[in-house]
């Protein structure tokens, strides 16, 4: 007996029925373990809100619902993996698969539902990562440096960037309610590349109203060939073509700029001489290559859940949980290559999306069908 023809509308039903079970195990596996976050979250931090007096619908609006973009930025493309692990298996477990595939309807075309799932997530983790958490980290950190991490926000501490062509500046720590920057020192350079000129300061504070720096305990060392000439103030008035903007963008915390923000920072981090290019790149180069990470670990979990076990769900669940365990630890090693080494940013968020990516079509080609 010849089986009759499929028609357009099977296929929709088919896509409707896979596309819904993808995004509503998704949203319930992601909502389920942000009520758990936010639940210990609340009960390590709840000492620091009482302490700190925070108004309750500040740690409400200003914190934890500025807290939820982020992470579902940062663990969509798992939950994806485990949620299209879930649900695929049941469907493997129940026979749906054998039957969609017996009636005629081949596993490419199976596919293509999960595809446009993944899709539809990854351009909504494009859209959060790139506009949203940077929007809502300012509101995030705004509120931990108020009423949780109280003597982190007016500190910050190792700060050496290029103010001008040449001229390179280092100070221990900076201050910003005093404005005043600890440990000071300024090297002047010459077209060669030789020191010509080391100003040093045991502090240096901004005067609004001068528009200068004070400086204590100021000693200037001046070199001319062969003779150096060393000048020591116990208290002087300087001009330095510095003002206190120029340390606080040292200190910028790159995850509260867009994207068009954060190219303009490594633009003026390069001019800079700063160390904190290398960081900013993998910060962009992760906003638009993750969202791939979604479609990548979709079809892994297709490919492995899609066939019949007998161990059922809790096989599938270990596999893709070491599979995902491995991506996450590989991601991490490639960026402190970067971070620390010579490995270019790009090639260290590329490379486990790529390799993954292999992986999937390896599995996906091997997959029962």
């Amino acid at each position: 007996m010849a089986f009759r023809p499929l028609t357009r509308q099977t296929y929709k039903i088919l896509d409707r029925y896979i596309l819904g079970k993808y995004l509503k195990t998704f949203l319930l596996a992601m909502l389920l373990i942000i009520v758990i976050v936010i639940t210990f979250d609340i009960s390590e931090k709840l000492d620091d809100f009482l302490d700190s007096r925070a108004p309750i619908s500040q740690i409400i609006f200003n914190y934890y619902c500025n807290f939820i973009p982020g992470f579902v930025n940062l663990y969509s493309p798992l939950f994806i993996f485990i949620s299209v692990l879930f649900f695929t298996s049941k469907m493997a477990s129940n026979t749906e698969i054998i039957a969609i595939l017996g009636s005629g309807i081949s596993y490419k075309r199976l596919l293509q539902p999960y595809l446009h799932g993944s899709v539809i997530v990854a351009f909504l983790i494009l859209l959060l990562g790139n506009f949203v958490i940077p929007w809502s980290n300012q509101y995030l950190i705004a509120f931990e440096d108020k009423y949780i991490h109280t003597m982190h926000r007016n500190n910050y501490v190792d700060l050496h960037f290029q103010s001008a062509p040449g001229t390179l500046v280092y100070a221990q720590s900076y201050d910003v309610r005093s404005k005043t920057a600890f440990r000071y020192q300024q090297d002047s350079y010459n077209e060669e590349g030789l020191l010509v000129e080391r100003l040093t300061a045991d502090n240096i504070t901004y005067d609004s109203v001068e528009l200068r720096w004070l400086a204590n305990r100021l000693v200037i060392r001046t070199v001319e060939g062969d003779k150096e000439h060393l000048e020591q103030v116990p208290r002087d008035m300087i001009d330095i073509n510095l003002t206190p903007n120029d340390f606080n963008l040292a200190s910028t915390n790159i995850t509260t700029l867009n994207t068009p923000q954060l190219i303009q920072y490594i633009h003026e981090q390069k001019l800079r001489g700063t160390g904190k290019v290398t960081t900013a790149k993998i910060e962009l180069y992760q906003r638009f290559l993750t969202p791939l990470a979604v479609i990548v670990m979709t079809f892994i979990g297709v490919a492995i859940s899609s066939r019949k076990t007998r161990g059922g769900i809790g096989v599938h669940l270990a596999i893709g949980i070491s599979i995902a365990f491995a991506f996450i630890v590989f991601m991490r090693i490639s960026v402190v290559f970067a971070t620390n080494g010579n490995l270019s940013p790009f090639l260290a968020v590329l490379l486990p999306q790529l390799l993954f990516a292999l992986a999937a079509v390896y599995l996906i080609h091997t997959a029962p069908k």
